[in-house]
């Protein structure tokens, strides 16, 4: 099964969707395969044969035809659109729970951000929200902003695609019935690595979630064996868009690292999150994501070693 499937909803926006998919593509089928056996009729009742007779007589108009070529195609058009607007009002305007989950997402040139107000969590690039239980709904209500262009999220087993635009509050909301992981992508151009800025929705259980929000809420590891490393942190310029609790750095350009080691991916999905990757990426990020505005930091060997150690224990 393809991970980004929209004929198999695994959330309750998406199924309100794919239902609508295929009442519309059953319709234009059905058209379909009525205009081509007309066709076809017409091509083997009418072909040329050798004894052809005159033409036959000539009709110029039917009020009969012409009634029933304007009318039956309003009558379809009619029908998707309120069966359309019926699934957009529904989807928009649905009821936030008590509940819900609340997630701010960020779009950055070319990363996610995603914050959890009421649970005061930061992360980056991989979303994690728990499953829906028929008997306790939860679903997940997401606020979507964006920090430079336009973007788009789309998780097509979850949810439609919903823009992301400069100076305007968007949102959706996802309600997924299926633990696992689900993939989307930035459906809107915006650059150079527009098809590396990916999405990964972890679904949790509802206990695995509560332990995930746990873990991201304790604070930076600060082993004093990695003093070299922090201290090369705080005294570079990744300070100036990264944030670690519990030091210095507060930025917002770039993802918060205070738990880098708990994602699966680095660079929004374009690379797995191994040592080896870790220290390419902070060495040659255009090697990895090409026009990425994350410079290289032309660290020393030393310097480079430390940070690396420094980074892989912040999980």
């Amino acid at each position: 099964m393809s991970p980004t499937n929209i004929f198999a909803p695994a959330s309750t926006p998406a199924d309100a969707i794919a239902e609508l998919s295929m009442l519309v593509l059953g319709t234009t089928g059905a058209i379909f395969a009525v205009v081509c056996a007309l066709l076809i009729y017409t091509l083997v009742r009418f072909r040329r044969t050798r004894d052809d007779g005159p033409e036959p007589a000539q009709v110029y108009g039917s009020n009969q035809v012409e009634l029933a070529w304007t009318v039956v195609p309003m009558l379809i058009v009619v029908v998707l659109f309120l069966a359309t607007a019926r699934v957009i009002t529904r989807v928009q305007n649905a009821g936030r729970p008590d509940g819900a989950i609340q997630v701010v997402a960020i779009g950055h040139q070319f990363w996610w951000e995603y914050r959890y107000p009421g649970l005061n969590v930061v992360t980056a690039n991989e979303l994690h929200v728990p499953v829906s239980d028929p008997a306790h709904e939860t679903p997940t209500f997401i606020t979507l902003l964006s920090a430079d262009t336009d973007h788009s999220f789309w998780i097509p087993r979850l949810a439609g695609k919903t823009d992301l635009i400069p100076n305007r509050i968007n949102g959706t909301w996802i309600e997924p019935t299926e633990t696992g992981l689900y993939l989307g992508q930035c459906a809107q151009y915006c650059g150079t690595q527009h098809a590396k800025m990916l999405l990964r929705v972890y679904v949790d259980s509802a206990e695995d979630f509560n332990a995930w929000v746990s873990e991201q809420q304790q604070p930076a590891n600060q082993d004093e064996k990695e003093a070299a490393g922090r201290r090369v942190f705080e005294s570079t310029a990744c300070l100036n868009c990264h944030a670690i609790a519990g030091t210095s750095g507060t930025g917002r350009f770039g993802p918060d690292l205070t738990h880098l080691m708990s994602r699966h991916t680095l660079a929004s999905g374009a690379a797995e999150n191994t040592p080896e990757n870790l220290r390419f990426w902070i060495q040659n990020p255009d090697a990895v994501k090409p026009g990425s505005l994350m410079p290289a930091m032309k660290l020393n060997e030393a310097e480079l070693d430390a940070l690396v150690h420094y980074l892989e224990t912040l999980r």
